[in-house]
């Protein structure tokens, strides 16, 4: 019975995972796929930091970042950065900082997002998922986006360009792209909270008073 099920291409490994886990895989898939467009825009917006960076030894292109941040499922760390999480969204909207923000803002986003599913890129039967952890994770996507619409250099120009300025052709992409992922960030919270029988601990978020919720 197996194997006929195997030579129908169902893959054996998915006998191993409950309804919730197809969920949360493609709750997964669909954060990391809005992560890499998220990526690309962000760079198109502000081509200039592609070419900073410690390493910076030739030829870059976004498609490098890219690969560079997504290519291996799981925690990220670079020797380019000190630091990852929301420790590198803060760095990156540092009015000090020098290097690549754009990379800095996306390895920040990519591994605190990694984080809320405990770094796994796939869920099987005693894979666990903490509600608490997706729903802080949009939590602090909401204060990212504050952070980088507000957060302003010398000349009151964002550090990091995002949604269309004042004279700019209107273009609100990327607050939809974030929507979408703050979104479903608390979709799955509340999944896995009802599959678990808890309750999600809500927060009253002031973005501009708050820091990054530790996850």
């Amino acid at each position: 019975m197996l194997g006929g099920c195997a030579g129908q291409g169902f893959p054996l490994e998915n006998l191993a995972k409950t309804d919730i886990d197809v969920v949360a895989d493609g709750h997964y898939l669909e954060v990391e796929r809005i992560l890499k467009q998220l990526t690309v825009k962000v760079y198109k917006r502000n081509p200039r930091f592609l070419y900073l960076g410690s390493d910076f030894k030739g030829p870059r292109t976004i498609d490098s970042r890219v690969q560079q941040i997504f290519g291996e499922p799981g925690r990220l760390q670079f020797d380019e950065l000190a630091v990852t999480g929301a420790e590198a969204i803060e760095l990156a909207l540092d009015e000090q900082y020098r290097g690549d923000r754009v990379f800095a803002l996306m390895v920040g986003l990519t591994d605190m997002l990694r984080q809320s599913y405990g770094y796994k890129a796939e869920f099987f039967m005693f894979s666990e998922l903490d509600e608490q952890k997706l729903y802080l994770s949009a939590r602090n996507l909401e204060i990212a986006i504050w952070r980088i619409n507000t957060y302003l250099d010398a000349q009151n120009v964002p550090l990091v360009l995002t949604n269309s300025r004042n004279g700019e052709q209107h273009n609100l992409s990327y607050a939809q792209l974030f929507g979408k992922l703050i979104a479903l960030q608390d979709m799955l919270a509340i999944i896995v909270a009802g599959h678990n029988q808890r309750v999600i601990r809500t927060v009253a978020l002031n973005v501009a008073s708050m820091a990054f919720f530790p996850l």
